[in-house]
């Protein structure tokens, strides 16, 4: 590969509609890292049929947050999809920090570590999150591959729409951001 390498992180993956039967049909991805050695994000639009209050049952937890409780927790990729990973806002230098957490150069924060969960817990913790298991992953070079496959469009990612926008509304919303109108597209790719 020649020329200079692409950064996306911190920046929305949209699945082309002709993705088919593909698990990542219809899904917007939230860019946390990439780099020469690959890719990881987390699917902010694919909820499963686990709710926070669940999931902090399993760990042990209770949460003192009830407007957290019904909260689907969501299918963030198919590797490692036992593990847990939120995606928060910035807790700034007054908040803290957890221990495994992966500060996004101009975006979010995303952590591993059970001690952010245990802060929710307490009714503390950061304000806006989204909860995954499993997370999306590409090895050197592959994401650049599908994106000139056309699999993926790009744009710079907006928090309000992971954390402020319905979840059925995500795909489009994402998608708006390139000025592209979802009920124009065609499922079929073509060639010239």
């Amino acid at each position: 590969m020649t020329g200079a390498a692409i950064d996306l992180t911190n920046q929305f993956l949209i699945a082309m509609p002709g993705m088919g039967s593909d698990m990542f049909a219809g899904t917007v991805v939230y860019l946390c890292e990439h780099n020469e050695r690959g890719a990881l994000g987390l699917v902010i639009n694919k909820p499963i049929e686990i709710k926070l209050k669940n999931l902090f049952e399993k760990v042990e937890l209770s949460l003192d947050r009830p407007e957290l409780s019904d909260v689907p927790v969501y299918f963030g990729g198919p590797v490692q999809t036992e593990r847990g990973f939120v995606l928060h806002e910035r807790l700034g230098e007054e908040g803290g920090h957890y221990n495994s957490t992966l500060s996004i150069p101009g975006g979010l924060e995303m952590t591993t570590s059970k001690d952010v969960l245990e802060a929710l817990s307490a009714g503390g913790g950061p304000r806006r999150i989204l909860v995954t298991l499993g997370y999306s992953g590409w090895g050197a070079g592959q994401l650049e591959d599908e994106i000139g496959r056309n699999s993926w469009l790009t744009v710079q990612a907006v928090p309000e729409i992971i954390f402020d926008t319905p979840v059925e509304q995500r795909y489009d919303r994402a998608m708006g951001l390139l000025g592209i109108d979802t009920t124009m597209l065609s499922q079929q790719a073509g060639h010239a």
